[in-house]
């Protein structure tokens, strides 16, 4: 999971709920420093949740852009059923179009971490129309690494046995990556990860972790989006293998970007230079393309 680092709320962030033809979802919206040059809208990563790209959204704002957090349904601040069909691949892709719906702006831009990136995929193949541009950070199309497989397993597995609580110790016990440093607002972000962890849905953890071990290979269909589209992660990224990522980049013809000395949340540790990389990348979308020419 993406840990941040701090709780505050950047300047022009409002925190409210999105009412789209599909549900009200919990977001974190910001509005740009003087004139918007465009609208992103940004899908967290498994276990996560809208926090995950407080980060990003002070750098994203100054730059000129909207940008919209959301916590999914279940996820969190955003209520959710009970049920398994109801967090299907495609009805969690409807969810995100009917958000860039209702934002208001017209096509956006759209960006998925982790996760969030199999979701943001599948609303691109959907809606094309809706996105002006598709970001998978810290995603691919292919199978996440073996230790990812196995980790995602026993946390499925032990949701079916044990209290969430349990679950929550144990996985605060195995969780050494390390990524993000101690803060002198260790405790309040101590209980915020567990608050989120308790808030959200037992099937929403245990649905998005079948779609992750899905052994479905998603080159071609991120190939055949009318999209630009762009590929982002860090140069110790741990969750996806580095080389999948990079060959899908290729065949696919994506806009590649590898953030030197980050790992899965650029988001997190890297948001400035993460921020650069992107809006240069919506920057050439605005740009009309001639045949022949590279996303």
């Amino acid at each position: 999971m993406s840990k941040p680092r701090s709780l505050a709320l950047p300047t022009r962030t409002r925190v409210r709920r999105l009412v789209t033809a599909r549900g009200d979802f919990a977001v974190l919206d910001a509005g740009p420093a003087g004139e918007r040059r465009g609208t992103v809208l940004l899908l967290p990563g498994y276990t996560g949740s809208k926090e995950d790209f407080l980060a990003l959204l002070g750098p994203l704002g100054e730059a000129g852009y909207r940008a919209v957090a959301v916590d999914g349904r279940g996820q969190y601040e955003t209520p959710g059923p009970r049920g398994r069909a109801a967090y299907r691949r495609k009805a969690l892709a409807l969810d995100a179009v009917a958000q860039a719906v209702a934002l208001g702006d017209g096509p956006v831009h759209l960006l998925g971490h982790s996760f969030g990136g199999l979701v943001a995929r599948a609303a691109a193949s959907l809606a094309p129309g809706a996105f002006r541009s598709l970001t998978l950070l810290s995603s691919g199309p292919g199978r996440v690494s073996r230790p990812q497989r196995v980790r995602v397993r026993v946390l499925r597995a032990a949701l079916a046995l044990l209290p969430k609580e349990r679950v929550w110790q144990a996985m605060c016990w195995l969780d050494s990556r390390g990524e993000e440093p101690d803060t002198d607002d260790a405790p309040q972000l101590a209980d915020f990860l567990r608050r989120r962890w308790t808030r959200t849905r037992i099937a929403q953890l245990s649905g998005a972790g079948r779609l992750l071990l899905s052994r479905t290979d998603g080159t071609a269909e991120l190939a055949a989006l009318p999209l630009p589209l762009h590929m982002a992660y860090g140069a110790d990224e741990t969750v996806w293998p580095t080389a999948d990522l990079a060959v899908a980049a290729a065949r696919t013809g994506a806009h590649h970007t590898v953030v030197a000395g980050a790992g899965h949340s650029p988001n997190v540790s890297h948001p400035r230079e993460l921020t650069d990389r992107l809006t240069g990348f919506w920057e050439r979308t605005a740009v009309p393309r001639t045949a022949g020419t590279a996303r």
